[in-house]
């Protein structure tokens, strides 16, 4: 099992370094320090002077790759692939095109995208196991075929349809919960009702499709026929064997995407005011402060690689096989 997890850390550092170069390329190369200077300065004219007064100021003057008027190790050390890009490996984000310090954002507005990604993530879980668990029970009747054109319809529909319909019906309407905004404390429950509830509705017609399609699948095995045989009802194969066996595929679903919740949501954090990383992003986008892009778009990547890795090491517990392979 220990090969096996150290050959997915191998197989992930090269992925992520291969990210990182693509980054750099994009940012440094296709888009130059030149270009990111003017469209910050939002000046139609803008003089060479301007220029390189703020690339200076944020170490955009430096060479690329190697700088030729240092020795040793500061030809590789004082350039901008090393302090924009290598540095993202030790975490070390650096400080925002309008001078912020970007890990202590990251630290902070982490919290917000938790608690809504963290509630929403559960309790849609919850729902579309239940519903996915409703329409196996009584596959192949009106019911589930009305659950499962409901389920097309939700899916059919974009969410912003059901965010801004929230807020209009829920919010403004019934005046039940907040529109919008976000407070710390026990006070924060008020302002995450309405956008876990969105984020649930509009995400529960893919995933009880998905969750039925498994569920299908498990009870036409053999094991399901045989604990028919011996007299168990529809409901104890259903929990006590189909569920049980199905939590394999569940289990790896919900792993890959835990590490991600860091990331929050960009479209409901926006619309929804609340401060975490997923509005910090669109921020960022917006006033065009490249290096929070950058460290975004590492940070992501790692989240994204350490929970593949989450997957293939939950494939090890729940399945011995996988370890041979």
């Amino acid at each position: 099992m220990f090969n096996y997890i150290l050959r997915r850390f191998l197989y992930a550092f090269p992925l992520l370094l291969g990210v990182n170069i693509l980054t750099f390329v994009l940012f440094f190369i296709v888009n130059s320090p030149d270009d990111m200077a003017r469209m910050q300065l939002g000046q139609k004219h803008v003089t060479a002077k301007a220029i390189d007064n703020w690339k200076q100021q944020r170490g955009y003057n430096l060479p690329l790759l190697i700088n030729q008027n240092e020795a040793g190790v500061d030809k590789i050390t004082n350039t901008i692939f090393y302090q924009k890009s290598l540095r993202l490996f030790a975490f070390d984000f650096g400080i925002s095109d309008s001078g912020r310090n970007i890990g202590k954002d990251i630290q902070q507005r982490m919290w917000p995208s938790l608690a809504v990604a963290l509630p929403t993530l559960v309790v849609g879980l919850l729902i579309n196991i239940s519903v996915a668990l409703m329409m196996v029970m009584f596959r192949q009747s009106y019911l589930e075929f009305s659950i499962i054109v409901l389920c097309i319809i939700i899916m059919s529909i974009s969410s912003l349809f059901y965010i801004i319909g929230g807020q209009f019906v829920v919010g403004k309407l019934m005046m039940l919960v907040p529109i919008s905004g976000y407070d710390t404390g026990i006070n924060a429950y008020k302002f995450l009702i309405l956008p876990v509830l969105i984020s649930v509705v509009s995400g529960v017609g893919a995933g009880a499709r998905w969750y039925r399609t498994l569920f299908l699948e498990e009870i036409e095995q053999d094991y399901v026929r045989t604990a028919r045989a011996k007299g168990l009802t529809e409901t104890q194969v259903l929990f006590k064997h189909v569920l049980k066996n199905a939590m394999i595929p569940i289990l790896t679903g919900v792993v890959v995407v835990l590490p991600l919740l860091f990331m929050g949501s960009l479209i409901t954090e926006s619309f929804f005011s609340i401060p975490g990383l997923g509005s910090y992003t669109i921020d960022a986008i917006n006033s065009q402060d490249f290096a929070i892009v950058r460290a975004m778009v590492f940070l992501g990547s790692v989240l994204y690689i350490i929970g593949l890795l989450l997957t293939d090491i939950s494939y090890t517990i729940v399945d011995p096989r996988v370890r041979l392979s």
